[in-house]
């Protein structure tokens, strides 16, 4: 089985935070949508022979491509690839573009989730992010959702926004269980280099949040959703049974996946290729027929530290059976000598051969996925 993701990269305002890939340049959409089929067609050997799992629509913002782009789009990489394993098919969208009879026409295409950049439910955070959309419409777009027949219902939340206290956090956290999505990823607002939210701590025009502050609201969030039942899978990832995005899952568990559009990765485990960052380059090579990706071998040092910093972030841990599989008894005697300190300190558990990271673990993560790390 593979994963298939495809990158759209249309946004109609920059948020302050981010740093992926978009542009408001909305008039290449069309020819966007051809470059991405053509891309397809060139690179569905990468892998041949496997159906595909999962498709995501990611950006970017999906839900700002016309619903008529969108039907060629999905249709056209149906007649590409296999699809008749398809579980799980993937939009990303914001609430301002949400109507029911947009749902209805893509539950009709065969989407069956939808997640949906909420960041918060308090207008003011909102605002201090330069989200366009409103509390109220967030809400409201999740019953669009619901109305237009899907009910795998995704939102993302953001703590440690300018301003955000510890109780307005608790009332987002409520108001996302009283909505009663199937998925939550909440994320600690981070100051990437080259964002305007970056500029802006620079030059003393917000605050960031502090350590202390960020890791009780993390605290809190654990607690609430694990008390309204929701599995806590990935680091940043909670899901009621039966509802973990499988997609996201491929990256955490080494599923092959193939990556299309500007700015678009790709995997089979040993070959990393990337697309150009460029809406206007990726046209062009696309017109040419010709890919419009770089690629990287990984070694075996890169490898193993990309299997340690992804396999720890989940709930299953790092199988350290598969370590010495992969990788050797030396590898795996390293590895055992380097956990058990943190293990003595209860910030990793062994679990039937996996190293799992604590409750308090979770919170020094990043320091120790890299102690962890091919020497």
């Amino acid at each position: 089985m593979a994963g298939l993701y495809v990158h759209i990269p249309y946004c109609k305002s920059k948020c302050i935070y981010c740093d992926f890939y978009s542009t408001p340049q909305r008039e290449t959409m069309e020819q966007y949508v051809h470059s991405l089929l053509c891309e397809a067609r060139l690179r569905h050997g990468e892998i041949e022979g496997q159906a595909i799992r999962t498709l995501y629509l990611g950006g970017g913002t999906p839900s700002l491509l016309p619903i008529n782009l969108m039907k060629e789009l999905v249709e056209g990489l149906n007649t590409i690839f296999d699809f008749s394993h398809v579980e799980e098919l993937t939009i990303e969208v914001n609430p301002d573009d949400i109507t029911t009879s947009y749902i209805t026409a893509l539950r009709s295409m065969g989407l069956n989730r939808v997640s949906m950049g909420v960041q918060s439910f308090n207008d003011s955070e909102l605002q201090a992010i330069n989200r366009r959309h409103s509390a109220q419409q967030a809400i409201d777009a999740v019953k669009a959702i619901k109305d237009g027949g899907i009910g795998n219902v995704s939102i993302d939340l953001i703590y440690g926004l300018p301003g955000q206290s510890l109780d307005s956090w608790q009332r987002n956290v409520e108001r996302a269980i009283e909505l009663d999505v199937r998925h939550i990823s909440a994320y600690c607002l981070s100051y990437e280099h080259g964002t305007r939210l970056w500029v802006m701590r620079e030059q003393g025009k917000v605050q960031e949040a502090s350590d202390e502050m960020c890791i009780d609201m993390y605290n809190l969030l654990v607690k609430r959703l694990n008390e309204a039942g929701f599995e806590h899978y990935e680091i940043s990832n909670f899901a009621l049974p039966g509802y973990r995005s499988r997609h996201n899952s491929s990256y955490w568990n080494f599923t092959p996946y193939l990556g299309l559009g500007a700015a678009a990765h790709s995997y089979d485990g040993t070959v990393r290729r990337y697309n150009t960052a460029s809406i206007k380059e990726y046209n062009e090579k696309l017109s040419d027929c010709i890919p419009a990706y770089h690629e990287e071998s990984l070694d075996e040092r890169e490898r193993y530290d990309e299997e340690v910093m992804l396999r720890l972030r989940t709930s299953d841990g790092l199988d350290t059976d598969l370590i010495k599989q992969h990788y050797g008894l030396k590898a795996y005697d390293a590895l055992l000598i380097k956990a058990k300190s943190f293990i003595d300190q209860g910030l990793l558990r062994k679990d039937r051969g996996s190293l799992i990271l604590t409750n308090d673990g979770v919170m020094l993560s990043d320091n120790i996925i890299s102690n962890l790390m091919w020497d």
